[in-house]
């Protein structure tokens, strides 16, 4: 009988070793889920390739005859040949390299706005869950006044502030990447909220746990339990809101470029390419399919991708 059930605890113990991997560690299981929600696997390729074709734009025009900013006005509205595989603008610079530098600065965007609002948020949600009384209050209120005001009027309004008269050095607004720091800068002051909101109602679940109960009888101090027993326990719904965001702000980056608020030419970006085309779409109206359709396919593979992420961070798996 004890021979029987050795035997199957051992089996059992070689089952759960071949599902954690060969580490010990559930890496590999997280991975398996991940991969079995096609849609974000999907996702996840398309970011690849764009990310990694608007990194290799600088390459692409050292090494080809193609140039993003050489104007050409003997080869404008030129359709896709050798020469441009997809054609040239309405100054004939090259539609290719303007989108793959679009690409750049538009992932930029999305990706440093979303990490730097994405910290924010965890400070002030880890903050308010884990102390509670006054401070929790005062916090979730700031919170939901946030939450309150309209976003797009808001950042548009915050968009036409001159920063220089703020105490910022004039040089630094004036150069060409100024407009990259402002969007940055303005989208993440705005755009915690949703994060801060997670962490606290997964920090105040957290707090009460036994292993946080005897972190505190060990003598550990607020800031070691928050940052060793509490934080990695709230990062899966951090992930995941993380990852949502930067779909979202690449489409606020977008929007405000449009209507000439965000990135400045002669940087290019996919929504001010949007714009430099909107006059243009019954003669040319590829000029606008190509960045809309790039935003369209960047925002929907951040979502399935943290869908994905969802599925496979859920504690229900």
């Amino acid at each position: 009988m004890g021979d029987g059930m050795s035997e199957s605890d051992s089996q059992l113990a070689a089952e759960a070793g071949r599902a954690l991997g060969p580490s010990g560690s559930p890496t590999r299981l997280l991975w398996r889920r991940f991969l079995r929600h096609r849609l974000a696997v999907g996702g996840l390729i398309v970011l690849a390739v764009l990310a990694l074709a608007a990194l290799a734009a600088p390459l692409i025009e050292a090494w080809t005859p193609l140039s993003a900013t050489r104007v050409d006005l003997m080869a404008r509205f030129a359709g896709p040949s050798l020469a441009h595989p997809l054609g040239t603008d309405e100054l004939g610079r090259d539609l290719l390299l303007r989108l793959l530098y679009g690409g750049r600065v538009s992932l930029t965007v999305g990706l440093v706005a979303a990490i730097i609002a994405s910290i924010i948020g965890t400070v002030i949600g880890l903050a308010a869950g884990y102390f509670g009384g006054w401070l929790d209050a005062l916090l979730m209120r700031v919170t939901d006044g946030f939450i309150a005001l309209p976003l797009l009027p808001l950042l548009i309004v915050l968009a036409a502030v001159d920063f220089t008269k703020l105490g910022l050095p004039e040089g630094l607004m004036q150069a060409e990447s100024a407009s990259v720091y402002r969007i940055v800068i303005l989208v993440a002051l705005v755009g915690w909220t949703p994060v801060a909101r997670l962490v606290r109602g997964t920090t105040l679940s957290i707090r009460t746990r036994p292993y946080v109960t005897a972190a505190h009888a060990l003598g550990a101090g607020n800031l070691r339990v928050m940052a060793v027993h509490i934080l990695p326990n709230a990062a899966a719904p951090m992930i995941v809101a993380t990852t949502l965001a930067c779909g979202n702000i690449i489409l606020l980056e977008s929007v405000l470029s449009f209507l000439g608020l965000g990135i400045q030419p002669p940087m290019a970006s996919w929504g001010n390419m949007l714009t430099d085309a909107q006059e243009l779409i019954y003669s040319a109206p590829m000029l606008a399919v190509w960045p809309g359709m790039l935003i369209f396919l960047t925002v929907m593979a951040f979502n399935f991708v943290g869908d994905g992420l969802q599925d496979a961070l859920s504690p229900e798996q």
